[in-house]
């Protein structure tokens, strides 16, 4: 079980957040995972940096290795010009971007550019679409596509990596799990009740992604008291509580302001795990290594990350044992 960082594009600037994926690094986090976003799911979070030109930085200045959210359907990205930043940074850095994790994307992030937001299978069609388009480019090919909103013409990479990252499918639904896991070669998720995990897991090993990698992002609210926790994850994080039918619906922050507006501080802990002990977070790793999972990636939603890196350290990384000697549950001391 590999244990990464989430790096929070949504709620730090670009050069806090290169400040606190170092420190991940040196408290011994394995990897880090980062959003593709252009705004933050609220007001209050109040940042959105181009994760692809922080990721140039965040590799130059750690060596820990990455994986990515990214969205090609042609809206802020053209698969080209996606395919063509991923290629850069793999060849500046090798092995070192294991994997992009490709989604039909949400209107916060892709409407402001002005092409529209069709409906679901439109976007899915283009995804797979532009999924290929990605891999072939990636694999040196010159390609030509007439897919709507995705025209290409003898596109080629002229600068690739030896070795190209893994094309990931990200899935919020075990109907989304099934269909990638004809295509992708893995699945990212966010954390569910133990059973929808499972079910999604199950569907995306049967639809053809037996073997293949599955990540997934889990959302905690860190602080040294419960009632610190509660009000970090209520003021930061309410969008969780956000209905799944609106998620990829909703155009600006204020409308998911408004969404999340009834949900009290009473009930936030029933959308978003608040952390004190290391054993709780053990926890919900272990729950996560039961339904399949390969790598967690712990996204701590408070804005006390050096409080939470520091607890990490102490309470939790440290009790790992090497991974080269870990079962499929995650081995600890206590």
């Amino acid at each position: 079980m590999l244990i990464g960082y989430h790096a929070s594009h949504e709620q730090f600037s670009p050069s806090e957040l290169l400040e606190y994926v170092q420190a991940a690094e040196r408290a011994g986090f394995q990897a880090v995972m980062t959003s593709d976003h252009l705004a933050p799911w609220s007001e209050r979070q109040g940042n959105s940096g181009n994760n692809w030109a922080w990721l140039g930085a965040a590799m130059a200045k750690t060596s820990l290795p990455f994986g990515s959210l990214a969205i090609p359907g042609g809206w802020r990205y053209h698969p080209v010009v996606l395919a063509h930043l991923v290629a850069t940074l793999s060849e500046m850095f090798p092995d070192r971007l294991r994997w992009i994790a490709m989604g039909s994307g949400e209107a916060l992030n892709e409407y402001a550019v002005g092409r529209g937001w069709p409906a679901k299978t439109v976007r899915n069609a283009r995804l797979e679409a532009a999924s290929e388009i990605i891999r072939a480019l990636l694999g040196g090919e010159t390609v030509t596509s007439d897919e709507p909103g995705l025209k290409t013409e003898d596109a080629k990479l002229w600068s690739l990596p030896e070795k190209p990252p893994l094309l990931l499918g990200a899935a919020l639904t075990k109907q989304t799990a099934a269909w990638i896991g004809e295509w992708a070669d893995g699945m990212v998720t966010v954390r569910k009740p133990m059973d929808e995990m499972k079910q999604m897991v199950e569907a995306f090993r049967k639809s053809g992604g037996a073997k293949k990698s599955l990540a997934l992002q889990v959302q905690v609210s860190w602080a040294p008291t419960i009632d610190e926790a509660r009000m970090a994850a209520w003021h930061e994080w309410r969008n969780a509580a956000v209905k799944p039918h609106l998620l990829a619906e909703l155009k600006t922050p204020a409308e998911f302001d408004a969404a999340s507006r009834e949900v009290t501080l009473e009930e936030i802990g029933n959308f978003i795990p608040l952390i004190t002990r290391g054993t709780e977070l053990f926890d919900l790793v272990d729950e996560s290594a039961a339904c399949g999972f390969d790598e967690v990636y712990i996204h701590n939603v408070s804005r006390d990350q050096h409080g939470f890196i520091g607890f990490m350290a102490e309470q939790v990384l440290s009790k790992l044992k090497p991974r080269s000697t870990m079962p499929s549950s995650v081995a600890r001391d206590f």
